[in-house]
């Protein structure tokens, strides 16, 4: 039954956050009043909430620093072997919350915040999402984070300290609009400016041959000054470290145009080399070869490995023993994860320094390079894929190029003594694409300079060892491994659904929070009906929590009682939103046929950002918006089916969504998305999901059984057959009479009355040239939604709970799923 406690009361019960001792709360509020009078400069007469939020998260950090300190002096006399992730990305969302569960603070806080006459929700939404990533691969790095710090790993992570992370997207008129995220503008409470540390990174100059072996000479530098943000474990003491390379130029850069006069000019020109951490590339799954982004990916690439080197040569242990000072063990003391292909040049770059700078002999520094570096893959879209033009390294990086040919010639040399005669193989196999322009393949240079190479989910790595990289699986099988994606359950779970959390951890204790295997043990009780009705009303709170937001946010009024259908991630026609529209407008279709039919009430929230240059996606966000204007202004619908577009998706707003879901959509064409995430979030919080056999969902079915997940449509292999006999829309348009009318109806202009040809370019993509076959699933998909209504309405008069006790016991089997530390 639902709680009739104050939302203060029932955040203080919750025993896995943390009991607020006495004296706890009081040094809380001791320390938060000190950091608003001396940190802040404020009373409490004139301080802003944004004050406040200010000087609780300076008082949260203190908690941090000695355990921080702490760690880093133990790596130090430890020395063991450290972990340095190199990520163009970190998607970390926000940090209070997250620091206070992990350091066991939450309910402290919460009563210390309570006492002062504040309200500790309303501070924590004062907190700006660091956006430094774009979707998957960025969030991805961003629980790794956390879980390495959880399970006590010496762990670094490596990225760049963007000025400006990802757009902040605002909805106008239904199109995407974005402005500029400056995130920075109050400043950043989490991170520590290390001037101390900062080195020199180069660019452009030319190659010289000297006596003394090879030199980059006449380069521009640029600086490279790290930020460190702490990344706390979960309860265990241990405070790992996330270092963000920011740029900045050097004092004496351009002053030599200083003497023909121009001081002023060679000033303003500093900004061309912090440009470099200006902004974050918007862009998801696609590759855009622009040289302020090469340079982006060589600035932490260089960076991050002068770095490494300095620390594995200053350890204490390399001190006491000569053996330090050769390179000999640096494959067992340091290892390097390239979260996919941007970090690539940390291959050349470390034969760069290996050969160049320490003087090792070439076959010594290979074997070396390779033993440190290990990729990961997270797509086989070919337009994601990176090829650099020859013509850009010539310029930017002309050591790196003459590296990568280098390594180029000896792979191709090795291949040919294995297939002699096979020339076609050795053009499959190059680093170097011939073509007008000639370009680098960075993928073939990661996979030929790492000693593993992983997929981010069982079938997505089958594919990457039988299409994208089969020949090199061939000559190297054993280099190819799978790693399925997971999520943080602390962030995932504890953070977003305390209740869901509380529940389970009355039942079976609080060990699930690092081993969500301890799930299983929820089984002995999905046969006692006050458990689940108390899952249900999590469920149902949680619900009428994410109504009233969605009330204030978008004014619009939604039905709790109603499936809640949840389609959050990036707008990609990979993903096939337009699939989800499709469903949509044939619901409306047979309410319109039918008004005194009964159907099930279902709320369709769909979000996410496109790629500011990518025309169908935001024209397919356009539609969903039309869609929803025709939808939910039309009175014979009524409440029985409301369409809204989430503006601005982003961590802190997953975060208000995903506990709310009844329906979790994962519907890409099969064998596209490598793996997924939100699909294990939308699971671990009890939502259903309905997907496609693609990318983790496979394993989540079979893990869960495929009885309790609505799957449909084309397997890998389907899609596979129909490529080879060609893909005809026209065929089902014809033989569908509900699809063919929904396709009409968006042709003929019903849903942009003004504009009748609003749509024409996505008609004419679905029904010529649709690479991911959205009509091919349309009648599946319609059937598996059929099933979701039928399984929700056996028991939607119930009260309470109101929602299914189906659905519920499908929702615990469901939580027993994922299996990430």
């Amino acid at each position: 039954m639902s709680s009739p406690l104050s939302d203060h009361e029932k955040r203080k019960q919750i025993s896995v956050r943390g009991i607020a001792g006495l004296g706890d709360v009081v040094e809380i509020k001791k320390s938060f009043n000190r950091h608003l009078h001396f940190t802040l400069v404020k009373d409490r007469n004139v301080a802003t909430p944004r004050d406040y939020y200010f000087a609780l998260a300076h008082t949260v950090r203190d908690h941090l620093v000695g355990r921080w300190i702490r760690t880093q002096q133990y790596y130090y006399e430890k020395d063991p072997k450290r972990i340095h992730y190199l990520s163009l990305e970190f998607y970390m969302g926000r940090t209070l919350q997250n620091t206070m569960i992990n350091l066991g603070l939450q309910n402290a806080c919460d009563e210390a915040i309570y006492q002062l006459g504040l309200d500790i929700e309303e501070l924590e939404e004062i907190e700006e999402d660091a956006g430094l990533g774009n979707g998957g691969l960025g969030r991805l790095a961003a629980c790794f984070l956390d879980s390495m710090a959880s399970l006590g790993l010496a762990a670094y992570g490596y990225g760049i300290r963007y000025e400006f992370g990802i757009f902040n997207q605002k909805i106008s008129n239904g199109w995407q609009v974005e402005e500029a995220d400056d995130w920075l503008r109050y400043g950043n409470p989490w991170e520590k400016a290390r001037p101390e540390y900062m080195l020199p990174v180069h660019f452009y100059g030319r190659v010289e041959q000297t006596a003394g072996g090879v030199k980059w000479v006449d380069t521009q530098v640029v600086l490279a000054m790290p930020y460190d943000t702490p990344v706390p474990g979960f309860k265990n003491n241990t405070v790992n470290t996330m270092r963000l390379w920011s740029a900045k130029a050097p004092i004496d850069f351009n002053l030599q145009e200083f003497n023909v006069g121009d001081y002023i000019e060679a000033v303003l020109d500093r900004n061309l080399a912090e440009n470099i951490s200006r902004v974050l590339y918007p862009n998801d799954n696609f590759f855009e070869g622009k040289e302020l982004r090469l340079k982006q990916e060589y600035f932490v690439v260089a960076a991050t490995l002068q770095d490494i080197i300095r620390r594995f040569k200053s350890s204490k242990f390399g001190c006491r023993d000569p053996v330090r000072t050769s390179f000999e063990t640096f494959p067992e003391k340091v290892a390097i994860q390239l979260n996919d292909t941007h970090p690539a040049l940390a291959i050349p770059e470390l034969m760069r320094i290996l050969v160049d700078l320490e003087k090792l002999d070439w076959d010594k520094a290979w074997e070396v390079t390779r033993q440190t570096c290990a990729y990961t893959n997270h797509t086989v879209l070919p337009e994601a894929l990176e090829r650099w033009p020859i013509s850009l390294f010539e310029k930017l990086l002309p050591r790196h190029l003459q590296i990568i040919y280098e390594i180029n010639h000896l792979h191709l040399q090795r291949i040919a003594a294995m297939f002699p005669g096979d020339d076609d193989r050795l053009r499959r196999m190059s680093l170097i694409e011939e073509g007008d322009p000639k370009r680098i393949n960075m993928a073939h240079l990661c996979v030929v300079g790492s000693h593993a190479v992983n997929g981010v989910a069982r079938i997505h790595s089958e594919i990457v060892k039988n299409t994208v990289f089969k020949d090199f699986y061939e000559v190297e099988p054993e280099k190819f491994q799978n790693k399925t994606n997971g999520i943080t359950p602390r962030r995932w779970l504890l953070l977003c659904n305390p209740g869901l959390a509380d529940l389970i951890a009355e039942k079976i204790g609080d060990d699930f929070l690092t081993d969500l295997f301890q799930l299983r043990k929820l089984l002995d009780f999905i046969d006692e009906d006050a458990f689940i009705c108390d899952i249900a009303d999590v469920k149902q709170e949680n619900k009428q929590k994410f109504a009233a937001y969605l009330e204030k946010e978008y004014e619009v009024k939604i039905n709790p009682e109603s499936i809640f259908d949840i389609h959050v991630k990036r707008i990609h026609e990979y993903k096939r939103q337009l699939l989800n529209v499709l469903h949509i407008i044939t619901f409306y279709n047979r309410i319109k046929k039918d008004p005194s039919k009964h159907f099930v009430p279902r709320t369709v929230i769909i979000g996410g950002k496109a790629a500011p240059g990518y025309h169908m996606a935001k024209m397919i966000i356009k539609l969903i918006t039309a869609v929803g204007q025709v939808i939910n202004n039309d009175p014979v619908v009524g409440d029985r089916l409301k369409v809204i577009y989430l503006e601005n998706y982003r961590v802190s707003l997953a975060e208000k969504v995903i506990p709310a879901a009844d329906l979790s959509e994962q519907i890409s064409t099969a064998g596209t998305e490598a793996s997924g995430t939100g699909n294990m979030k939308f699971m671990l919080n009890g939502a259903l999901t309905i997907g496609t056999m693609d990318g983790a969902n496979v394993e989540m079915a079979e893990e869960a059984g495929e009885e309790n997940l609505f799957i449909f449509g084309m397997r890998v292999e389907d899609v596979d057959a129909m490529d080879q006999i060609g893909y005809n829309a026209r065929e089902y348009y014809e033989r569908l009479p509900e699809l063919r009318q929904v396709i009409d109806q968006i042709q003929t202009g019903y849903f942009s009355p003004k504009e009748h040809e609003l749509f024409k370019d996505v008609v004419n993509m679905l029904m010529n040239h649709d690479r991911f076959k959205v009509f091919a699933d349309y009648e599946a998909y319609i059937t598996c939604q059929d099933r979701v209504n039928e399984l929700y309405k056996v028991g939607y008069s119930l009260t309470p709970p109101l929602m299914t006790i189906q659905f519920t016991l499908l929702n615990m089997i469901c939580l027993l799923v994922i299996r990430n530390s």
